[in-house]
Protein backbone atom coordinates (compact mmCIF):
# COMPACT_ATOMS: atom_id res chain seq x y z
CA UNK A 1 0.00 0.00 0.00
CA UNK A 2 2.59 2.14 1.19
CA UNK A 3 5.05 1.70 -2.32
CA UNK A 4 1.34 2.20 -4.59
CA UNK A 5 0.99 5.02 -2.28
CA UNK A 6 4.67 6.46 -3.19
CA UNK A 7 4.66 5.33 -7.28
CA UNK A 8 1.31 6.07 -8.07
CA UNK A 9 1.65 3.31 -10.50
CA UNK A 10 0.87 -0.64 -10.28
CA UNK A 11 4.50 -1.22 -12.25
CA UNK A 12 6.58 0.51 -10.33
CA UNK A 13 5.51 -0.25 -7.02
CA UNK A 14 5.57 -3.38 -8.03
CA UNK A 15 8.92 -3.40 -8.94
CA UNK A 16 9.47 -1.71 -5.11
CA UNK A 17 8.04 -4.74 -3.71
CA UNK A 18 9.70 -7.07 -5.72
CA UNK A 19 7.01 -8.95 -7.03
CA UNK A 20 4.69 -8.98 -10.17
CA UNK A 21 2.13 -6.73 -10.66
CA UNK A 22 -0.63 -9.34 -10.53
CA UNK A 23 0.43 -10.15 -7.12
CA UNK A 24 0.52 -7.15 -5.93
CA UNK A 25 -3.25 -6.25 -7.17
CA UNK A 26 -4.03 -9.46 -5.65
CA UNK A 27 -2.44 -8.09 -2.18
CA UNK A 28 -4.45 -5.15 -2.40
CA UNK A 29 -7.59 -6.67 -3.35
CA UNK A 30 -7.30 -9.47 -0.09
CA UNK A 31 -6.32 -6.25 2.27
CA UNK A 32 -9.66 -4.20 0.93
CA UNK A 33 -11.58 -7.82 1.65
CA UNK A 34 -9.77 -8.16 5.20
CA UNK A 35 -10.26 -4.00 6.34
CA UNK A 36 -14.00 -4.10 4.30
CA UNK A 37 -13.35 -0.69 2.44
CA UNK A 38 -12.49 -0.05 -1.06
CA UNK A 39 -8.41 0.68 -0.83
CA UNK A 40 -8.21 1.90 -4.93
CA UNK A 41 -10.25 3.70 -7.06
CA UNK A 42 -10.92 1.07 -9.64
CA UNK A 43 -9.89 2.16 -13.59
CA UNK A 44 -7.69 0.55 -16.20
CA UNK A 45 -4.80 2.26 -14.57
CA UNK A 46 -4.29 3.81 -11.53
CA UNK A 47 -5.82 6.86 -10.86
CA UNK A 48 -5.62 7.18 -6.64
CA UNK A 49 -6.94 5.68 -3.48
CA UNK A 50 -10.14 6.45 -1.84
CA UNK A 51 -10.60 8.45 1.31
CA UNK A 52 -10.80 5.21 3.38
CA UNK A 53 -7.60 3.94 1.20
CA UNK A 54 -5.89 6.81 2.24
CA UNK A 55 -6.59 6.49 5.84
CA UNK A 56 -5.27 2.65 5.66
CA UNK A 57 -2.04 4.17 3.47
CA UNK A 58 -1.45 6.77 6.88
CA UNK A 59 -1.94 3.93 9.48
CA UNK A 60 0.30 1.86 7.14
CA UNK A 61 3.55 4.08 6.83
CA UNK A 62 3.14 4.71 11.06
CA UNK A 63 3.13 0.57 11.10
CA UNK A 64 6.33 0.11 9.24
CA UNK A 65 7.80 3.02 10.97
CA UNK A 66 6.61 1.46 14.38
CA UNK A 67 8.47 -1.48 12.91
CA UNK A 68 11.94 0.06 11.96
CA UNK A 69 12.07 1.78 15.47
CA UNK A 70 11.32 -1.50 17.19
CA UNK A 71 14.57 -2.65 15.00
CA UNK A 72 16.83 0.02 15.97
CA UNK A 73 16.17 -0.12 19.20
CA UNK A 74 16.66 -4.01 19.51
CA UNK A 75 19.80 -3.76 17.21
CA UNK A 76 20.98 -0.80 19.61
CA UNK A 77 20.49 -2.96 22.37
CA UNK A 78 22.43 -5.94 20.84
CA UNK A 79 25.88 -4.21 20.12
CA UNK A 80 24.88 -0.72 18.56
CA UNK A 81 22.73 0.69 16.27
CA UNK A 82 22.96 -0.51 12.90
CA UNK A 83 19.90 0.78 11.44
CA UNK A 84 20.39 3.42 7.91
CA UNK A 85 19.69 7.14 8.72
CA UNK A 86 17.52 8.67 5.90
CA UNK A 87 17.96 12.66 5.98
CA UNK A 88 16.55 14.36 3.43
CA UNK A 89 18.89 18.36 3.17
CA UNK A 90 17.99 21.58 1.21
CA UNK A 91 21.06 21.56 -1.12
CA UNK A 92 22.97 24.74 0.53
CA UNK A 93 23.27 22.39 4.01
CA UNK A 94 26.13 20.10 2.34
CA UNK A 95 28.86 20.89 4.73
CA UNK A 96 26.45 20.77 7.77
CA UNK A 97 25.47 17.17 6.82
CA UNK A 98 29.27 15.87 6.27
CA UNK A 99 30.08 17.18 9.85
CA UNK A 100 26.76 15.60 11.00
CA UNK A 101 26.89 12.21 9.07
CA UNK A 102 30.98 12.08 10.43
CA UNK A 103 29.56 12.79 14.39
CA UNK A 104 26.66 10.33 13.96
CA UNK A 105 28.99 7.40 12.50
CA UNK A 106 31.38 8.23 15.09
CA UNK A 107 28.83 7.62 17.79
CA UNK A 108 27.02 4.67 15.98
CA UNK A 109 29.77 2.57 13.73
CA UNK A 110 27.65 0.13 12.82
CA UNK A 111 24.85 2.38 11.61
CA UNK A 112 24.53 3.83 8.04
CA UNK A 113 23.64 7.12 6.20
CA UNK A 114 21.48 8.05 3.15
CA UNK A 115 21.37 11.47 2.36
CA UNK A 116 18.74 12.91 0.09
CA UNK A 117 18.52 16.79 -1.43
CA UNK A 118 15.30 18.51 -1.98
CA UNK A 119 13.38 21.55 -1.31
CA UNK A 120 12.26 22.07 2.41
CA UNK A 121 8.43 21.56 1.11
CA UNK A 122 9.85 18.04 0.13
CA UNK A 123 11.59 17.32 3.27
CA UNK A 124 8.69 18.00 5.10
CA UNK A 125 6.22 15.95 3.14
CA UNK A 126 8.70 12.95 3.64
CA UNK A 127 8.99 12.94 7.13
CA UNK A 128 5.16 12.83 7.31
CA UNK A 129 5.01 10.35 5.60
CA UNK A 130 8.07 8.37 7.18
CA UNK A 131 10.36 7.60 3.97
CA UNK A 132 13.10 10.34 5.74
CA UNK A 133 14.25 9.97 9.46
CA UNK A 134 15.49 13.73 9.66
CA UNK A 135 15.47 16.97 8.18
CA UNK A 136 18.28 19.53 7.10
CA UNK A 137 16.47 22.76 6.38
CA UNK A 138 16.19 26.29 7.08
CA UNK A 139 14.03 26.89 9.97
CA UNK A 140 10.97 29.02 10.62
CA UNK A 141 11.50 31.82 12.67
CA UNK A 142 8.15 31.47 14.20
CA UNK A 143 8.00 28.77 16.30
CA UNK A 144 4.45 28.91 17.26
CA UNK A 145 3.25 25.67 14.62
CA UNK A 146 4.17 23.55 17.23
CA UNK A 147 6.40 21.18 14.87
CA UNK A 148 9.05 19.55 16.65
CA UNK A 149 12.25 19.33 16.21
CA UNK A 150 13.87 22.67 15.43
CA UNK A 151 17.66 22.19 16.85
CA UNK A 152 19.53 25.10 15.58
CA UNK A 153 23.02 24.27 13.95
CA UNK A 154 24.28 27.71 12.38
CA UNK A 155 23.25 31.08 11.32
CA UNK A 156 24.24 31.39 7.46
CA UNK A 157 26.04 34.95 7.13
CA UNK A 158 26.43 36.65 3.10
CA UNK A 159 28.64 38.17 1.31
CA UNK A 160 29.82 39.22 -2.10
CA UNK A 161 31.95 37.22 -4.07
CA UNK A 162 33.33 39.57 -7.00
CA UNK A 163 36.26 39.84 -9.02
CA UNK A 164 39.21 41.33 -7.50
CA UNK A 165 40.21 43.43 -10.34
CA UNK A 166 36.14 44.13 -10.70
CA UNK A 167 34.43 47.50 -9.84
CA UNK A 168 34.23 46.82 -6.66
CA UNK A 169 36.87 44.51 -5.81
CA UNK A 170 39.30 46.77 -3.69
CA UNK A 171 36.16 48.07 -1.11
CA UNK A 172 35.92 47.28 2.66
CA UNK A 173 32.22 47.29 2.50
CA UNK A 174 29.28 47.18 -0.10
CA UNK A 175 25.64 47.59 0.02
CA UNK A 176 22.61 46.51 -1.43
CA UNK A 177 22.30 49.16 -4.44
CA UNK A 178 25.96 48.46 -5.31
CA UNK A 179 25.35 44.29 -5.90
CA UNK A 180 22.68 45.56 -8.19
CA UNK A 181 25.15 47.33 -10.23
CA UNK A 182 27.16 44.27 -11.33
CA UNK A 183 26.73 41.24 -13.80
CA UNK A 184 25.00 38.51 -10.93
CA UNK A 185 24.40 35.20 -10.68
CA UNK A 186 21.89 33.63 -8.17
CA UNK A 187 20.45 30.21 -7.31
CA UNK A 188 16.38 30.49 -9.08
CA UNK A 189 13.39 31.37 -7.55
CA UNK A 190 12.78 28.16 -6.66
CA UNK A 191 14.73 27.61 -4.14
CA UNK A 192 14.22 28.83 -1.06
CA UNK A 193 17.39 30.58 -0.16
CA UNK A 194 17.00 32.63 -3.43
CA UNK A 195 13.25 33.94 -2.02
CA UNK A 196 14.83 34.91 1.25
CA UNK A 197 17.68 36.87 -0.04
CA UNK A 198 15.25 38.14 -2.65
CA UNK A 199 12.78 39.41 0.65
CA UNK A 200 16.03 40.77 2.66
CA UNK A 201 17.14 42.54 -0.83
CA UNK A 202 13.77 44.20 -0.71
CA UNK A 203 13.90 45.54 2.69
CA UNK A 204 16.71 47.26 1.47
CA UNK A 205 15.06 49.09 -1.34
CA UNK A 206 16.93 47.16 -3.99
CA UNK A 207 15.60 44.63 -6.77
CA UNK A 208 18.13 41.59 -7.13
CA UNK A 209 18.04 40.65 -11.05
CA UNK A 210 20.75 38.37 -11.98
CA UNK A 211 21.82 37.56 -15.49
CA UNK A 212 22.40 33.86 -14.82
CA UNK A 213 20.07 31.12 -12.77
CA UNK A 214 20.96 28.28 -11.60
CA UNK A 215 18.95 25.22 -9.75
CA UNK A 216 22.48 24.15 -7.59
CA UNK A 217 24.91 25.70 -5.85
CA UNK A 218 28.06 23.90 -7.65
CA UNK A 219 26.26 24.99 -11.10
CA UNK A 220 26.50 28.73 -9.48
CA UNK A 221 29.74 28.35 -8.50
CA UNK A 222 31.41 27.17 -12.13
CA UNK A 223 29.63 30.09 -12.99
CA UNK A 224 31.92 32.21 -10.65
CA UNK A 225 34.72 30.87 -11.65
CA UNK A 226 34.60 32.72 -14.86
CA UNK A 227 35.11 35.68 -12.84
CA UNK A 228 32.80 37.05 -14.96
CA UNK A 229 29.48 37.27 -12.95
CA UNK A 230 29.52 38.09 -9.23
CA UNK A 231 27.04 36.50 -6.33
CA UNK A 232 25.56 36.83 -3.02
CA UNK A 233 26.87 33.51 -1.05
CA UNK A 234 26.45 32.01 2.04
CA UNK A 235 29.82 31.51 4.61
CA UNK A 236 28.55 27.68 4.96
CA UNK A 237 29.06 27.69 1.04
CA UNK A 238 32.56 28.67 0.73
CA UNK A 239 33.91 25.13 2.96
CA UNK A 240 32.58 23.40 0.60
CA UNK A 241 33.36 24.83 -2.88
CA UNK A 242 36.12 27.51 -2.05
CA UNK A 243 36.44 30.86 -3.41
CA UNK A 244 37.09 30.75 -7.12
CA UNK A 245 40.82 32.34 -7.96
CA UNK A 246 40.47 36.21 -8.72
CA UNK A 247 37.70 36.35 -6.59
CA UNK A 248 37.34 38.37 -3.51
CA UNK A 249 34.47 38.31 -0.38
CA UNK A 250 33.04 41.54 0.85
CA UNK A 251 30.66 42.09 3.29
CA UNK A 252 27.40 43.70 2.44
CA UNK A 253 26.62 46.34 4.79
CA UNK A 254 22.21 46.84 4.90
CA UNK A 255 22.12 43.10 3.77
CA UNK A 256 20.06 41.86 7.56
CA UNK A 257 20.29 38.05 6.53
CA UNK A 258 21.04 35.49 9.08
CA UNK A 259 18.77 32.31 8.60
CA UNK A 260 18.49 29.27 10.65
CA UNK A 261 19.49 26.32 9.36
CA UNK A 262 19.08 23.32 11.86
CA UNK A 263 17.53 19.87 12.13
CA UNK A 264 13.55 18.64 12.09
CA UNK A 265 11.59 15.82 12.43
CA UNK A 266 8.32 14.41 11.83
CA UNK A 267 5.74 15.84 13.59
CA UNK A 268 3.50 12.73 14.03
CA UNK A 269 4.81 10.51 16.64
CA UNK A 270 7.75 10.19 18.65
CA UNK A 271 11.42 10.67 16.84
CA UNK A 272 12.72 7.69 14.98
CA UNK A 273 15.66 5.97 17.14
CA UNK A 274 18.11 6.67 14.72
CA UNK A 275 16.87 10.56 14.29
CA UNK A 276 17.25 10.64 18.06
CA UNK A 277 20.80 9.60 17.85
CA UNK A 278 21.81 11.89 14.54
CA UNK A 279 20.20 15.04 17.21
CA UNK A 280 22.37 13.82 20.51
CA UNK A 281 25.13 14.28 17.89
CA UNK A 282 24.45 17.58 16.58
CA UNK A 283 24.47 18.59 20.68
CA UNK A 284 27.92 17.20 21.16
CA UNK A 285 29.99 20.45 22.29
CA UNK A 286 32.98 18.97 19.79
CA UNK A 287 30.36 19.28 16.82
CA UNK A 288 28.81 22.18 18.08
CA UNK A 289 32.62 24.14 18.09
CA UNK A 290 33.52 22.34 14.49
CA UNK A 291 30.40 24.19 12.80
CA UNK A 292 32.11 27.27 14.49
CA UNK A 293 35.72 26.36 13.08
CA UNK A 294 34.52 25.27 10.05
CA UNK A 295 32.49 28.05 9.10
CA UNK A 296 34.26 30.88 10.83
CA UNK A 297 37.23 29.39 8.78
CA UNK A 298 35.89 29.85 5.12
CA UNK A 299 35.07 33.48 5.76
CA UNK A 300 37.77 34.34 8.19
CA UNK A 301 41.52 34.30 7.57
CA UNK A 302 44.66 35.42 8.72
CA UNK A 303 45.06 39.18 6.91
CA UNK A 304 41.62 38.83 5.12
CA UNK A 305 42.93 35.54 3.20
CA UNK A 306 40.21 32.74 3.26
CA UNK A 307 41.29 29.83 5.51
CA UNK A 308 39.89 26.81 4.40
CA UNK A 309 39.11 26.06 0.52
CA UNK A 310 39.81 23.37 -1.22
CA UNK A 311 43.97 22.84 -2.20
CA UNK A 312 44.90 25.31 -4.86
CA UNK A 313 42.62 27.87 -4.65
CA UNK A 314 44.62 31.32 -3.57
CA UNK A 315 41.64 33.68 -3.31
CA UNK A 316 40.76 35.69 -0.73
CA UNK A 317 38.01 37.00 1.67
CA UNK A 318 39.63 40.28 0.73
CA UNK A 319 38.08 42.41 3.14
CA UNK A 320 35.84 40.54 5.38
CA UNK A 321 37.81 41.51 8.87
CA UNK A 322 35.10 41.62 11.63
CA UNK A 323 34.87 39.11 14.41
CA UNK A 324 31.86 36.47 14.15
CA UNK A 325 30.61 33.30 15.57
CA UNK A 326 29.06 30.66 14.04
CA UNK A 327 25.70 30.03 15.65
Amino acid sequence: MVALAREQHFGRAAVACHISQSALSAAIRKLEAELGVTIIERGHRFTGVTAEGARVVEWAERILAKRDALRSELSRANGGLSATLRIGAIPTAARAIAILAGAFRARNPRARVRVETGATVEIRHRLADFTLDAGIVYLDTDTSHGRRGGLELYRERYILLTAEDGPLGARKTVDCADVTQLPLCALTPAMQNRRMLDLAMARSGVQLVPSVEADTVDALHAHLSTTRWSSIVADSWLHTFGVPPGMTGIPIADLHLRPVVGIITGDRGPASMVAGALIDAARDPDVRAEFARSFGAALLGSNGAAASRPAGRSSRIGHTRHSHSAN
